[in-house]
């Protein structure tokens, strides 16, 4: 073998291998795998607007037994972030139904956004569901929170958008069960969402070490841990 065919084959190794750990650790690993009599579906909601949906389960589980959970997306994600990170996947290992929708552009009002999502929750058979509400799903999360957060098992936001737009009193008001989640590279709107949000009555608050804006994203699994964390924790 010529003297430096070897360095040369060490390089190519390297050249394969620093992609790979560049890569989000979502991407590594892939999706979560489905427990065996686990299904998943896409399907549309009917109405105005029609909801494009991906939903979860594990029938194995008895349907009271863990609470149903109910994904939002920000504004450069769709319903099919949720599959691809694994978290659809993982819920329904776990025995929650797990449903991620696709938000519309096209519902104007904040009331308009609290009926949407009451509209979804009702056509759907979410019983009681936990809301997750990652970054421009909060425009829609909040106002159905402050109207209907009884409704709601839990509620887990993820540094969203919108919330100076209600006061300490109307957060103070809602008694929901409440994960505040954050990245902790998210020093803009993830410690001002924290500022507000923080008067809700039943929080507590997990920041994600070394993440940014898209935390779930950044850290898919300490993300998944601290959301099953919470998950379990609720009656």
């Amino acid at each position: 073998m010529p003297r430096g065919r070897p360095a040369l084959l060490a390089l190519g190794a390297v050249l394969v291998c620093v992609p790979l750990l560049l890569l989000p650790a979502a991407r590594r690993h892939g999706p979560a795998r489905l427990p065996a009599n686990a299904t998943v579906r896409a399907g549309v909601m009917p109405g105005d607007p029609a909801v494009a949906y991906r939903e979860a389960a594990a029938p194995r589980f008895p349907a009271s037994s863990r609470p149903d959970v109910l994904l939002l997306h920000g504004q450069a994600f769709t319903s099919g972030t949720w599959q691809a990170l694994g978290t659809l996947a993982l819920l329904a290992a776990e025995g929650h139904r797990a449903v991620a929708i696709d938000l519309p552009g096209s519902v104007a009002t904040q009331w308009g956004r609290a009926a949407f999502l009451q509209r979804v929750v009702r056509q759907l058979g979410l019983q009681r569901p936990v809301l997750v509400s990652p970054s421009m799903s909060g425009r829609f999360a909040l106002p159905f929170l402050l109207a209907h957060g009884e409704q709601l098992a839990g509620f887990v936001p993820i540094a969203p958008v919108g919330t100076r737009e209600y006061s300490a009193v109307q957060y103070q008001q809602v008694q929901t069960p409440t994960l505040i989640l954050y990245g902790e590279r998210d020093t803009g709107l993830g410690q001002q969402a924290l500022q507000s949000l923080q008067h809700l009555p039943k929080h507590r608050v997990v920041v994600l070490p070394g993440a940014g804006h898209a935390c779930y994203m950044d850290k898919p699994e300490d993300f998944h841990q601290a959301l099953l964390g919470f998950l379990g924790q609720l009656k």
